[in-house]
């Protein structure tokens, strides 16, 4: 087996393992509640750390800090 062909089965089965973790966790409501209050708790704590971490640079990169 060839590296490439490797690569290819190993990215075919971790497509598989997703499509049917994902077909669980949609199917199952405790499993979707639970999905969706990581996502809530993600989206709600480092989605707007990362903004503001962003800004930051972005301030800086303008020279608006040196004033």
């Amino acid at each position: 087996m060839t590296a490439e062909s490797a690569r290819t089965a190993s990215t075919a089965i971790l497509v598989t393992a997703g499509v049917a973790a994902a077909y669980v966790v949609l199917t199952t409501p405790p499993l979707r509640r639970l999905a969706s209050l990581g996502v809530r708790l993600w989206l709600g704590a480092s989605l707007p750390a990362y903004l503001l971490s962003e800004v930051g640079r972005a301030w800086v990169e303008t020279g608006e800090a040196r004033r």
